[in-house]
């Protein structure tokens, strides 16, 4: 499982480039969702996997629809992440739960499983200071209540971000 995750990891970082940002975003997202995976139920190399190529269509949606939105992402991604698991001889029932987290990882009830729950809240975990206001501790708690949807992404969450309050 270990090299075969590797090899995903390392097909993410040649097709990102020298895009160090889109990048380390996605490691950072793989490494929320190993730590969620501790106390949440999921499917390790499958969630793990999903982490390293959630955005992995955000430079063909700005090179078609010059924007990196969500929606677009989520069109966009999953053809180039089937391509890569294809490549690395992923079976097809295991790519095809990837693509579709992929393609509703911005869309909140499209995907109801154990799998797409860590995704969404390791992405979250790392995007909470890009989205939110992080000065007004009540209503960041309040949001974090309504965002994350497990309980170790709310506990990480208020750790992380809360932890002076």
């Amino acid at each position: 499982m270990e090299s075969r995750i590797a090899a995903v990891r390392k097909a993410m970082i040649e097709y990102f480039g020298d895009d160090r940002r889109r990048i380390n975003h996605a490691l950072r997202v793989t490494e929320f969702a190993g730590e969620l995976l501790k106390e949440e139920p999921g499917n390790p190399e499958l969630v793990i996997v999903t982490a390293l190529l959630h955005d992995i269509g955000i430079h063909e949606a700005e090179r078609k629809h010059g924007s990196s939105a969500g929606n677009l992402q989520e069109l966009e991604g999953p053809p180039i992440a089937r391509r890569i698991l294809s490549s690395l001889g992923y079976d097809e029932p295991f790519i095809d739960e990837v693509c579709e987290i992929i393609a509703s990882h911005h869309s909140p009830g499209e995907v109801e499983t154990d799998n797409f729950r860590v995704i969404w809240d390791a992405d979250w975990l790392v995007n909470v200071g890009d989205e939110l206001d992080l000065s007004d501790t009540i209503k960041l708690k309040k949001a974090f209540q309504k965002i994350f949807v497990t309980p170790a992404g709310k506990r990480l969450a208020e750790e992380i971000y809360l932890k002076d309050s």
